[in-house]
């Protein structure tokens, strides 16, 4: 990083300035997704508080995700919305990028541990049924998301402080709409060597870990599910468990795609996608899928809204 004696340099989003076409569609496509995503979120949020038989840890842990959801498309969506309204690119300041980029990992990580917890949570209520309450304690849900926080905080904090300690050029430019790490460690002047390290470390532990232990819980879940001679049975623990699949699915794919696949064989146009993907399309559909999918919370939806809406 510059000493004291030079001016921290901002960096150049480009966006999708080579795209001049497609940036008015693109502006209106982003808002409404955007529009759609606060909406669908916070509903999620207050169906979560104000109904009675959304009081669980697994709604617990999905109004938790609903909030990181918010946030993390906020932190990317209404800059975004400005470059796209912009003719031009638009510069972002040293730290303006470093606070977007802190951001992003601490809410790209803590929703990783929070699916995480879901899967555990799903895991204690079908194979260790007895154990629920004591396991799934409101003490023991609020230490998961506490620590998803705080993992989050911790990875975000180490990443940022070694990538914008990094000496980067007087005027660097990204072919990006966000400061993710990927292209911000390819304007450093470090080389491609500890790019390659910090990628690798933060895929090992921050995806593969996580999907790992939701692979095992389901693994374990399949066993339970198995040996239920039920078919009634069966239909109702996949219920219970195929929005959470669905979501991490999304999740985790996107995620692996990004960060695990080979540098030499992405293109900015695939990154820009899958970015788009990851911080604009996957937050709006985590209402849908889990108002559409789950009958509790779609019961919990019509019962607040005929409390509201009184009878003819």
């Amino acid at each position: 990083m510059a000493n004291a004696n030079q001016t921290l340099p901002a960096f150049l989003l480009l966006g999708f300035s080579d795209l001049k076409a497609l940036q008015g569609p693109l502006f209106w496509v982003v808002l409404l997704v955007y529009l759609v995503t606060l909406l669908g979120n916070f509903l999620i949020i207050l169906l979560t508080q104000v109904s009675p038989t959304l009081h669980s840890p697994m709604y617990f842990f999905l109004c938790h995700l609903s909030i990181v959801e918010v946030l993390y498309t906020t932190d990317i969506v209404p800059r975004t919305l400005a470059d796209l309204a912009s003719p031009h690119p638009r510069a972002i300041s040293f730290w303006g990028c470093a606070a977007q980029m802190y951001n992003f990992i601490v809410l790209g990580i803590s929703e990783g541990c929070l699916l995480t917890a879901m899967a555990y949570d799903r895991y204690v209520a079908i194979c260790r049924p007895l154990h629920y309450s004591t396991l799934m304690s409101r003490r023991a849900c609020a230490a998961m998301v506490g620590i998803s926080w705080l993992v989050g905080i911790i990875t975000a904090t180490t990443h940022s402080s070694l990538i914008f300690t990094l000496p980067f050029p007087s005027r660097p430019t990204i072919p990006h709409f966000l400061c993710d790490i990927l292209p911000v460690l390819r304007m450093a002047s470090a080389g491609k060597h500890r790019s390659e390290i910090s990628v690798m470390t933060a895929t090992v532990v921050f995806i593969m870990v996580p999907f790992s232990l939701i692979v095992t819980s389901y693994v374990c879940i399949l066993g339970a599910i198995l040996a239920m001679g039920s078919t009634q049975s069966h239909r109702k623990v996949f219920s219970t468990c195929s929005s959470h699949l669905l979501m991490v699915s999304l999740f985790f794919g996107t995620a692996s795609i990004t960060y695990i696949w080979p540098q030499e064989g992405s293109s900015v146009t695939t990154d820009r996608i899958l970015s788009l993907f990851c911080t604009i399309i996957t937050p709006v559909l985590n209402p849908i899928i889990y108002t559409l999918r789950n009958k509790e919370v779609t019961r919990a939806l019509r019962h607040v809204v005929k409390r509201q809406v009184p009878s003819p």
